[in-house]
């Protein structure tokens, strides 16, 4: 199930895709910003950024 983000205004800021066993988030343009794999949520890079999903805090 792929998840939308808006802002207040109806601006899509990214997208949130299932992609496995993994969501990964886009931002508007389509650019992988990072992954949650189920229990770490990791930056482009592969970088661990920290436990839990983290994704939208990639958003910038």
């Amino acid at each position: 199930m792929n998840q939308i983000l808006k802002d207040n205004l109806g601006r899509k800021l990214g997208e949130i895709r299932d992609e496995g066993t993994r969501q990964t988030i886009y931002d508007y343009l389509g650019r992988r910003l990072g992954y949650f794999d189920g229990r770490y949520t990791y930056d482009s890079l592969g970088r661990r950024i920290g436990e839990g999903n983290l994704l939208t805090m990639l958003l910038r």
